[in-house]
């Protein structure tokens, strides 16, 4: 399972982010939950990133939000950034 570890930058996006948007908020939970689980998984479009985020990871929350991650190690990852595809890359 991945433990995760949460930027201080990444939290203050993702509480902006969420604010009075329970649809999103839903999304992020179940998609963290999965991620946690297999950072895999198909249903998160897990991808590596290139160009200048090339040591980073990507995955999708829905049509246009997106995590940017970095794994630490096997087991733990660096939540980085949140928010729209043209925002975070």
């Amino acid at each position: 399972m991945i433990e995760l570890i949460w930027d201080e930058g990444f939290k203050k996006r993702l509480k902006r982010l969420l604010k009075n948007n329970e649809f999103l908020k839903s999304k992020f939970e179940e998609k963290i939950e999965i991620f946690c689980l297999n950072p895999y998984d198909q249903r998160l479009k897990t991808h590596k990133l290139s160009g200048n985020l090339k040591d980073l990871w990507a995955l999708r929350v829905d049509y246009d939000c997106r995590i940017i991650f970095k794994f630490i190690s096997e087991s733990e990852v660096l939540l980085i950034d949140i928010g729209g595809h043209d925002e975070v890359y």
